[in-house]
């Protein structure tokens, strides 16, 4: 068995423009200062980090590292949530998402979707060159607008999103094989990739690529009533990549999964801060030590009550209470009675 690493903190709910939180120096000695030994890095936010440069130059990548360690905190991983969305977006959500492109590409869905792709290229690219094995992204979507299958969806509508889905991605998982990194699909409401089934969707139309692994992250699991414990044993050979963040859904006569269009705070299912919501961590952390998982435990800070930095505090205490420090012996050995093949074949019974 193996300990896992952490805590560390998602920065993308944390970046702003005042500080501390408006520069990478400031922003990795406040999560130090909040307990963190180390931080996931948002790779589309300019205030912290360089892609273009990360890309292209180890130099840069060793002083980004450098500046971070000398306070306090490791860079665990790299994130393009915003970007890897645009790999695959529905003409539905043109307008919602193009806020996340880059100015010159907005309005032009098809030089958008080249541009992410390079993104992300190039976050696979920072991510060797700062030693770094596993990448945060979400997958995009092409069938989401048909979730629900009312009206009836016609035959080989799914089946023809998932084939293009795989089509774009293949080539940026090639990519990522050549640079040794993982890529990590946060399993997530609003992408294709939204559940265990969803995922193998995928997974079986890349040929099983090695490097189409996942993140695991229970809250989503519990928004939809699914067996966030199960998945860690189905999916233990895939996960590499692990967010704590917590929640709770609490259906009523009124509401239930799809929570009637209400805010985040009247939902039947929100975010909440750890500790505040249903997700078992005791169990999640027990499962993920008993799988060997290694990785880091990353707190994604969301809630629809508690201030930010209230969460942020009380998360990095929250997973150093929950990170299991394995054993190296059982707790048995003390009883060991030394035996031998010979004694033990005696003991059967076995001439």
């Amino acid at each position: 068995m193996k300990t896992i690493q952490g805590p560390a903190l998602f920065l993308a709910q944390f970046a702003g423009d005042e500080a501390p939180f408006n520069s990478w120096d400031s922003i990795t000695k406040w999560a130090a200062d909040c307990g963190y030994k180390g931080v996931q890095v948002p790779s589309w936010d300019a205030r912290l980090i360089d892609l273009d440069k990360a890309a292209e130059s180890k130099d840069y990548c060793d002083e980004f590292k450098g500046q971070a360690t000398e306070n306090g905190v490791t860079v665990t991983e790299l994130s393009t949530h915003l970007q890897g969305q645009l790999v695959a977006v529905h003409p539905a959500y043109d307008d919602a998402f193009d806020g996340f492109a880059a100015p010159e590409v907005r309005g032009n869905p098809k030089a958008r979707q080249a541009w992410a792709v390079e993104q992300v290229k190039k976050a696979l690219s920072a991510s060797k060159n700062m030693g770094i094995g596993a990448h945060a992204t979400f997958s995009g979507a092409l069938a989401w607008p048909y979730i629900y299958p009312w009206p009836q969806r016609p035959a080989g509508l799914i089946e023809t999103a998932f084939e293009e889905l795989a089509k774009r991605w293949l080539p940026i998982l090639d990519h990522a094989e050549d640079c040794g990194v993982d890529v990590c699909y946060e399993i997530h409401p609003g992408e294709d990739l939204h559940d265990g089934i969803t995922y193998e969707m995928f997974l079986e139309r890349t040929g099983n690529h090695d490097r189409a692994c996942m993140l695991y992250d229970p809250s989503h699991y519990v928004l939809q009533c699914l067996d966030y414990l199960d998945n860690i044993d189905i999916y233990k050979d895939r996960i590499r990549m692990f967010h704590v963040k917590d929640a709770e859904f609490n259906p009523t006569g009124r509401q239930g999964v799809y929570s009637g269009y209400q805010s985040w705070v009247n939902r039947a299912g929100r975010f909440r801060s750890l500790g505040d919501g249903q997700v078992d961590f005791g169990a999640v952390f027990s499962k993920m030590a008993a799988n060997d998982f290694d990785g880091w435990a990353v707190v994604e800070w969301e809630c629809a009550l508690k201030h930010p930095e209230d969460g942020a505090r009380e998360g990095a205490q929250f997973v150093k209470d929950h990170i299991i420090r394995v054993t190296e012996r059982a707790f048995d050995d003390f009883a060991d009675g030394g035996t031998d093949e010979a004694a033990n074949r005696k003991m059967l019974g076995i001439d």
